[in-house]
């Protein structure tokens, strides 16, 4: 069986690895920032947040608030973790392919009874705090219901895998953790439209919420880890700043 390509951001991980081991990147100084690697690992900034997240996880670098990624001493085991490489774009692309046909299929055969246990589950994410653990449960709940309902267990297993993997998965977790300390919270009106697609037996409908629904949440993760990039970027600047300013009036 042929292995299987690597993804862009292992590319990087494993440039930057190699790089702390040969010592170009000494214990204690801080990486290049997301832009110059981006421009010279030739790949996009998200690509780049993934790997930098990746490479924190296997405890080879450490954030500091407002300042950037420092590398670590590397740790006595840096194999990469089973099912680290499922990252949070990734799945949530998985999940429009699988839970937007989901939706579909449900709409034609969802049944009342469904229905009111997605309404009371709407109803548990609007009273409970959006941040908490809580909605999150409430937002999947929601998700594996709509699954149920399509009556097909095996389309059930495979919605419950890809929200296992959600929290399972590190690079996965790391990114959904980051999102909610940015704010980022399940939407009760998205999944709203999805069930009044839902109860109008509508499937292009139900299909289409769905689908907007969690790319809107990928444009969330997309904003969540570009504040903490920006904030990397502007320490930066503020620090260059400085360095110019001392060098000026010496």
């Amino acid at each position: 069986m042929r292995p299987r390509p690597e993804k862009l951001y292992q590319r990087v991980v494993n440039a930057i690895s190699s790089a702390i081991e040969q010592g170009r990147y000494a214990t204690g100084t801080r990486l290049p920032g997301e832009r110059e690697l981006a421009e010279e690992f030739a790949v996009s900034r998200p690509t780049i947040r993934e790997a930098m997240i990746a490479l924190e996880i296997r405890g080879l670098v450490e954030a500091r608030h407002g300042s950037g990624l420092y590398v670590t001493a590397p740790p006595a085991n840096t194999a990469e973790p089973t099912e680290l490489d499922i990252g949070a774009f990734e799945l949530l692309e998985a999940r429009i392919l699988f839970e937007g046909e989901t939706a579909a299929v449900a709409a034609t055969v969802i049944d009342d009874a469904m229905l009111d246990s997605l309404d009371r589950t709407l109803a548990d994410m609007a009273r409970c705090d959006p941040a908490g653990a809580d909605a999150m449960a409430a937002d999947r709940q929601f998700h594996l219901t709509i699954a149920e309902a399509t009556g097909n267990s095996a389309i059930s297993t495979v919605v419950e895998m890809l929200w296992s993997l959600r929290d399972r998965a590190p690079l996965s977790a790391h990114m959904f953790a980051e999102a909610r300390r940015e704010g980022v919270n399940p939407r009760v009106e998205e999944h709203r439209l999805i069930v009044d697609a839902l109860r109008s037996r509508d499937s292009a409908a139900a299909r289409t919420a769905m689908r907007n629904h969690l790319k809107r949440v990928i444009e969330d993760l997309l904003e969540a880890t570009e504040v903490e990039a920006l904030r990397r970027t502007k320490s930066e600047i503020e620090e260059r700043r400085g360095a110019l300013h001392r060098r000026l009036h010496a």
